[in-house]
Formats: C-alpha cells, structure tokens, sequence
C-alpha cells in the first residue's frame, strides 16, 4: 500500500482529536478542547477522562466526514499509547482496538513525544536528517537528536519540572487566569525582560533545571510584596517579560551547546511551549546568529492534536510497525 488512509486518535491529556491521514497528506485534524478544568486552575485527570468518553464519537465522526473518508476507506488505526494520563490514554486505546478489531484492520501504537517532532513532516519545509529539536510542553523538556523518522535518541532533558510547568505556576503565583502559560507569553509581549534577574539553571551537559527559577520567583515576590503590596500589579509585564526571557535563555543555551558539540545546524522546536512567541522568535534570532535552519510548527500542531498522530502512524505504517489487541496505554512511555 503506497498511500495508506489512516484513522489516528489523540487523548493522553485535555484534548479530544481525531484526524484522518492519506498518502503523508493530512485530510482532516478535529480538536475538541475541555474547558471544564479551567476553573480548577489546571487539568483534573478524572474529569479529562470523563471528557474523553463524551467528546471521542463526535470528533471522529467529523473528521472522517471532514476528510471525506468512510470507515472501510481505513487501512489502519492508530492511537496514542504514551506518555500521558493514565485515564485519558485508557479511552483513546480502547476506542482505537475496538475501532480496528470491528473493520479487521491494523492497529498502530504511537508515542506522543515523537509524533510532536514529526510533526514537522506534514507541511513544508520540512527538516533534514540529523537534526536537534527541542521538545517543550507541560510535562517534558528534551533535546533530541533526530536520525530519521523513527530513530531518535534524547540527549538532554529536564531533571525536576518541565519547563511548560515553570510558565504555568509562575503564571498562577502572578494571579493569571489558566491556561496560565499563554496568558503569561501574551502579558510579556508589552515587558521589559531585562527589567528583573532570575537565575539560569545551568546542569551537566544538555540537561535542564527549572525548579530553582520558580523557588526564586517565588521568594522575589513575597519580598517586594512586603515592601509594595501593589508591586505585582504595578510591574506585571515586566515580571512576565523577565521571567521568559530567563526560560527561554536556559532552553537556548543548551540547544547551541548540542549543535556545537555535534555539528548540526537544522534545529526544530515542538511540543505546546513551542507555540510560544518569544520562543519563536529567540529562534529565529539565533539562527541568523549560528547559522542554523530553523523549523517552527504551524500553530495548531504545536499543542495537543491527532494529526501529528497521524503523520507518525504514516510512517510506522510504511516501516510495518503494528501493534496487536494487547497493547494497553504506557503513561510513563520514552522515545
């Protein structure tokens, strides 16, 4: 089968998504998001799971019908296995096997974290093998070397909090509404980042630290609170500003070590932080400065969603990696 069609299901958090793939070209990526863990502040796994049940039917029924496709159009389908929430990865996988098991068609297993740098393979330009990218979401930060589209091996990665959870609880302790992240990026858009110092972890070789900037952040605020109760409110752009311009400046830092050490100048960014402005931009100014190619995704496949799942599945569909009806979620699933 040159061109396989293929069905691909993404749950392994707070977003319902199915798309539909044929021949590498994606047809269809349905999305729908949770708004019920905003007032909680952050993702309530129980109610995501519940979520899941509701919103999985409708969403591939419409992307099947968006991608004009019908079910026995299908030559496969594929799901996420991992990493992610238990529940949540629980309703996708079982959707999926029954969704296979009932049309007596392949079933392919994909690891999320790869498929949010494969993603970068649905749309021009796409990178050139070997490349690094950096992986950044709200449960994981790594540099990857990528050697191909299924042969890729993490050489750094943080070893306490993400990075996307340092922007989160900063952005809770600054009094931002959830999605926290989002809301700090576009609140420090009118900052000054060098307005305040934090510190830039520095670990051994490609691996980051985040846990320090958010300690710091916290006892900075109770200090000029105590001086100014209104400092928070009167100096807010700024924090934010400085705060991201540190984040962004450890995550860099690390990147350009490993593209010096290994010769490699095609960098890529992905996962949800990559859809982070002053990211983006610190990208691209740093490729003028290094002389790299840059890759950033289009913005609706840098968060959560089925058509990165998809890409994958399409290239695990061509090397015949398939799973069986034994394959149960692994939320704790490495590249």
């Amino acid at each position: 089968m040159i061109e396989p069609t293929i069905l691909a299901i993404e749950s392994s958090c707070d977003e319902t998504s199915a798309a539909v793939i044929r021949g590498g070209q994606v047809l269809s990526n349905i999305v729908a998001t949770q708004a019920v863990h905003e007032q909680y502040g952050g993702v309530v796994p129980e109610l995501a799971s519940r979520a899941h049940q509701q919103n999985i039917i409708p969403v591939v029924t419409q992307a099947l019908s968006k991608a004009n496709v019908t079910k026995t159009d299908l030559n496969a389908v594929a799901f996420t296995r991992g990493p992610g929430l238990l529940g949540a990865l629980l309703v996708g996988c079982t959707f999926a096997k029954s969704f296979a098991l009932g049309l007596d068609i392949p079933l392919i297993e994909v690891n999320h974290m790869q498929a949010h740098i494969l993603a970068h393979f649905i749309d021009e330009p796409k990178p050139n093998f070997p490349f690094l990218c950096l992986t950044v979401s709200g449960g994981h930060t790594q540099v990857v070397l990528v050697k191909s589209h299924l042969d890729m091996q993490v050489i750094g990665q943080t070893t306490d909090d993400a990075v996307g959870e340092a922007f989160d609880k900063t952005a809770k302790m600054l009094g931002l509404p959830y999605p926290g992240g989002p809301m700090l990026d576009k609140t420090a858009a009118t900052g000054n980042p060098k307005a305040f110092q934090f510190p830039v972890g520095n670990m051994p070789g490609y691996d980051f630290s985040f846990s320090g900037i958010k300690t710091a952040v916290l006892y900075f605020l109770k200090d000029q609170t105590k001086q100014n109760p209104d400092f928070v409110q009167e100096n807010l752009a700024d924090i934010c500003a400085s705060v991201q311009f540190t984040l962004i400046q450890t995550l860099l830092k690390k990147l350009v070590q490993a593209s010096k050490d290994l010769g490699i100048r095609e960098v890529a960014i992905a996962g949800g932080v990559s859809a982070n402005s002053g990211l983006r931009q610190a990208l691209q100014d740093y490729a003028k400065k290094y002389n790299w190619t840059v890759y950033i995704p289009a913005f609706e496949y840098c968060t959560d969603n089925a058509g990165m799942i998809a890409i994958a599945a399409h290239y695990q569909y061509l090397a015949g990696d398939f799973t069986g009806q034994l394959a149960s979620p692994d939320p704790r699933m490495k590249i």
